[in-house]
Formats: C-alpha cells, sequence, structure tokens
C-alpha cells in the first residue's frame, strides 16, 4: 500500500491542483523573495559581525525588519525575537516564562512561586507538547475546554487563573477551524491575576488587527510560512514594560537578548519584515475579498449539496477558513476522489495520526461527524476561478461517493 500511494504521488506531480490548504502553509510572495534576494549573495554579511561594512549593512536591513514586524502588532522593535518558527517561538514563551517562574520566586524566594499553567484542549500540537513538559517536570497544568463553537468560556478562565498561575497561552486563532479567540478579554484576565499572557498567532498574524498593548498580550509567537512568507523564520514578541523575564532554551552567543544564541538568517528575517510590511498595506482588502469567496465557496455547495456544515464559530472566525463536514463522506476518501484539489481534513503538524482531530472533538462532534470533516483554506492567490472549479470538483465527487454507499 505505501509503494502504491508513493507511486501516485509521483504520478501527480506534474499535475498542479487548485490550492486550498492556505492554514498549513503560504506560497512565498514574489515580492517577498525579491526583497530576500540581494542577502543571500552580495549583502551577505553577518548581522552579529560589528567590525565592518558587510556586518553593518545586514544589522541594518534585520533591525529595519524587527521594526516591520513590530507596526503590524503595536510593538516595540525591541520586543522582537527572531526564532525558526512558531514551534520554537511556543516552546521558549512557555517552558521560558514556567522555568524563570520556578528558579525566581517572587519576594526572593519568600512567596510561593507561580506553578500553574493554562491552556486550551484545541491549542497547536507544540503547546500542548510543551505544557505536557512542564507538567511532567511537576508543574501544574490546567486544560480548559471550549464550547461547540470553539471558543474559551471566559467566566470560567477568570475562575482559573489565580495567584498560583504563571502562565495563560491560548492560540488567537485556532489552525483547524479558523476560530477567533477574544483575545483582549482573555489578556484583561491575566493581567487582574499577575499571570503572563502568551498567544499563539500563527494562523492570525496579517489576517485580523492585533495590537499587543491593547490586548494586553505578553507574549506572541508569529511564523513566516503562515503570512506568505519564508519557511524556516518566525519571531517571538517579548513585551519589555512590565518587563517579562524568561529563561532560554538553548546556550551560545547570547544573540537576540541573551534568549536566543544563534547566527541570525539575514535573507529570512528581510523576508519576514516584508511579509508583514504587505500585510500592513493590504490586509483589509484581502480580508474583505477572502470574506466573499469563503461565502460564495460555502453559499455553492450548501445549495448543490445536502448536509454541509461549519465547524467553529460562524461569525468569530478569520474570512479564509471553512471546516465542512459532508454527512456520509469520509473526508479522506472525498481528498482522494479529487486530485485536482489540494485540501486536507486538519492540521499539517497532525496529519500523520489516525484518530480523528482532537479539536473537533473537543467541539462536540462525534467520531463519525469529525472523520466527515475538510478543512478548506484560501488565501491571496486564491481565484475566482479556483471558487468555481472547487465547487464543481467537490460536488461531483461527494455525488460519486454517496452513491456508492
Amino acid at each position: 500500500m505505501v509503494k502504491n500511494k508513493s507511486r501516485d504521488r509521483k504520478a501527480n506531480r506534474t499535475v498542479r491542483p487548485v490550492y486550498l490548504d492556505y492554514q498549513a502553509t503560504t506560497p512565498t510572495d514574489p515580492r517577498v523573495v525579491e526583497a530576500m534576494l540581494p542577502y543571500f549573495y552580495e549583502s551577505f554579511g553577518n548581522p552579529h559581525s560589528v567590525d565592518h561594512a558587510y556586518g553593518w549593512e545586514a544589522e541594518e536591513v534585520v533591525d529595519r525588519a524587527r521594526q516591520e514586524i513590530a507596526g503590524l502588532i503595536g510593538a516595540d522593535p525591541r520586543e522582537i525575537i527572531f526564532t525558526s518558527g512558531a514551534t520554537e517561538s511556543n516552546n521558549l514563551a512557555i517552558k521560558g516564562v514556567a522555568h524563570f517562574q520556578r528558579n525566581n520566586p517572587a519576594g526572593g524566594g519568600k512567596s510561593p512561586a507561580r506553578n500553574r499553567i493554562v491552556t486550551t484542549v484545541i491549542e497547536h500540537k507544540c503547546v500542548l507538547e510543551s505544557v505536557a513538559r512542564l507538567e511532567r517536570e511537576g508543574f501544574e497544568v490546567i486544560r480548559l475546554p471550549v464550547d461547540t463553537s470553539g471558543l474559551l468560556d471566559l467566566d470560567l478562565l477568570t475562575e482559573t487563573v489565580t495567584d498560583k498561575t504563571a502562565l495563560v497561552s491560548v492560540m488567537a486563532v485556532n489552525n483547524e477551524v479558523g476560530v477567533i479567540q477574544n483575545l483582549q478579554r482573555i489578556g484583561e484576565i491575566c493581567r487582574a491575576a499577575g499571570a503572563k499572557f502568551h498567544s499563539d498567532a500563527a494562523q492570525a498574524v496579517g489576517k485580523i488587527p492585533l495590537d499587543v498593548a491593547a490586548m494586553n498580550i505578553d507574549l506572541m509567537s508569529i511564523s513566516g510560512h503562515k503570512i506568505y512568507g519564508p519557511k524556516g523564520i518566525g519571531a517571538l514578541y517579548v513585551r519589555r514594560r512590565p518587563r517579562v523575564r524568561l529563561e532560554a532554551l538553548m546556550d551560545g552567543g547570547g544573540q537576540e537578548r541573551g534568549l536566543r544564541s544563534g547566527t541570525l538568517p539575514t535573507p529570512l528575517c528581510v523576508g519576514l519584515g516584508k511579509a508583514f510590511a504587505l500585510a500592513a498595506e493590504e490586509m483589509q482588502e484581502e480580508s474583505k475579498r477572502l470574506a466573499i469567496l469563503s461565502q460564495q465557496l460555502f453559499g455553492e455547495l450548501s445549495a448543490k449539496l445536502d448536509g454541509v456544515q461549519i465547524n467553529g464559530d460562524t461569525q468569530q472566525r478569520i474570512p479564509g477558513n471553512l471546516n465542512l463536514s459532508l454527512n456520509g463522506i469520509s473526508a479522506g476518501d472525498l481528498i482522494r476522489e479529487v486530485p485536482g484539489l489540494a485540501l486536507s481534513m486538519g492540521s499539517a503538524c497532525s496529519s500523520a495520526e489516525l484518530e480523528p482531530s482532537y479539536v473537533l472533538k473537543a467541539l462536540g462532534l462525534n467520531e463519525e461527524q469529525a472523520n466527515s470533516s475538510l478543512r478548506i483554506g484560501l488565501g491571496r492567490f486564491t481565484t475566482d476561478a479556483d471558487i468555481r472549479q472547487a465547487v464543481e470538483l467537490l460536488v461531483e465527487a461527494v455525488g460519486r461517493l454517496r452513491a456508492k454507499n
């Protein structure tokens, strides 16, 4: 079976399907690629080399990238720490704060350390695995449920976050169902209790307005390849005032305020900055266009097929995400039935699992409903023609599969 699947994949590489998986990754915008190119072979200096022009030049463009990133989220450029991506950022934020709190209790050891970590059951795998590791180290971890729309109960959060809480980690936008959490209210709850608030915003930046000051966000994780930037680069926002203290995960030369050692990849930093600059200019119009395309796709599928249901809140969600349950259809069978479309059943980081999506189960879907769910991600380069083709191919494929049953 594995060999046949491998042959099928190789055979299909010559046929380029319509890409509808923008939550998994985005193509790098050509304008981002253009901005990056000179820093691979012309201005190739090490941004940490302070003794000559090549290093100064690299340092200057890296600092400009910090400014572009900070500008989109209402931060100070000095609060932007470059990482390899959101997974590293999430690990650094969660483990870094927890370990600092444990090793530096308030009052010089006279007051008990904050030992509680609060998160939700629908976080990205790297967040859930990070808190699981802390739990094995002796931290108290509380994983809060969400309602059937995918939203966190803020009254329950208020009850849970106390003076024992070191950190609350809640993702801004869920990577499977596209639901937007109430970040401002969560930030207020955390600030009132003296707990740090971390948000995995990989799926949010460039899609919804974010303001770390207004939302009382202390740490925010960012990924380049979710915002039409390059893979292998991300950032962590770390608040300076009031100062957030965390321990580094890696030892080394102490670059990035001593929090993330290692030589910065100048071209990737430039690309991430350019992606943020483009998002700042185009986010509003892009969101309107994607909302129209999403409504068109869902409306036409609902009109032509019975049993089509949106998973997650229908209003409080990003416009480019549609997570749909198709009654009586296996999503895996459907994806195989439409090779002309690049779709997914859920998170690319969990695609090797055979179990139904833990996110959809947390929303109350049973196994059959979860297995019939399809994630459709629209983005910057999705066209009207793509939507028409997607509707046509999906309606035909569902018809064939239902006829077999």
